[in-house]
């Protein structure tokens, strides 16, 4: 069993078909999904899928790339969809995104709307997931002087071993999606050898950045497969074993129960 532990369900390339979507990957034994928001109407979105569908949870709140639509009623909206749906676990994806951004002011509204987040997700009890692009070390510093109480999940990790670590020695998981099968991933494919099996989930973040040899195009629900497939060659594990120990991590991590069929 695979718990796809970040993706976005709530995508207009998905909108169409997304029964038969989630039907197909659960032929390869995926079973439990995470649909990740951006911003509100985004967690809007990714709630109304949670409560069609048994098996989807959702999680709400800010990407850091979204500064412009965040403003000082952003966390009071956040809260009061709490009670539309029992199925939101965790707060995100939120963090720090400095890939294309140079302005110091928006990075102080990111590390603002990061805080912000953290405390809501503290007030509601719930984990997070992290978002941090270029700016690993100031997410990390963060998350040491505001400590997330459910600590939650490293999204699309690609620092180093060393930082890995660190956000480990904090509570958190590191997820591995595509980017693990590319083949110049070299310090990707490090942290995942170098780290323990509690310590790794897995996560697609579709429709982006499909595994290898889906590498480019759309990226389905179904495709996690291939990254687990890589990750037990790679770590010389049966398959079954890796998918048992990571299901069962986040499970932890989210605080869910096993989804049975």
């Amino acid at each position: 069993m695979i718990f796809d532990t970040h993706i976005h369900l709530n995508s207009e390339v998905y909108k169409d078909n997304l029964s038969d979507l989630l039907k197909n990957a659960s032929l390869k034994g995926i079973n439990l999904f995470n649909c990740v928001s951006f911003d509100l109407e985004s967690s809007i979105e990714a709630i109304e899928i949670a409560n069609k569908y048994d098996n989807v949870y959702a999680t709400i709140g800010f990407i850091p790339t979204e500064h412009k639509k965040w403003d000082e009623s952003s966390i009071s909206k956040l809260k009061s969809l709490m009670t539309t749906s029992t199925k939101i676990i965790a707060v995100g994806e939120i963090g720090l995104d400095y890939y294309w951004e140079k302005d110091e002011q928006i990075k102080v509204k990111q590390k603002e709307m990061f805080i912000k987040q953290i405390e809501l997700a503290n007030e509601l009890n719930l984990p997070v997931s992290i978002h941090a692009r270029d700016a690993l070390q100031d997410c990390l510093d963060i998350l040491k002087d505001h400590k997330c109480n459910k600590t939650g999940v490293m999204h699309c990790y690609s620092g180093s071993l060393e930082l890995a670590k660190e956000f480990i020695k904090l509570g958190y998981k590191i997820a591995f999606g595509g980017v693990l099968t590319f083949k110049n991933s070299l310090k990707v494919k490090e942290v995942l050898k170098g780290i323990s099996l509690k310590d790794i989930v897995f996560e697609t973040d579709a429709p982006y950045l499909a595994p290898t040899p889906y590498r480019g195009k759309v990226n389905l629900p179904e495709y996690i497969y291939e990254t687990v497939k890589y990750a037990s060659n790679l770590l010389n594990i049966e398959q079954s074993k890796l998918e048992e120990v990571t299901y069962n991590n986040s499970l932890e991590i989210f605080h869910v129960k096993k989804y049975e069929i």
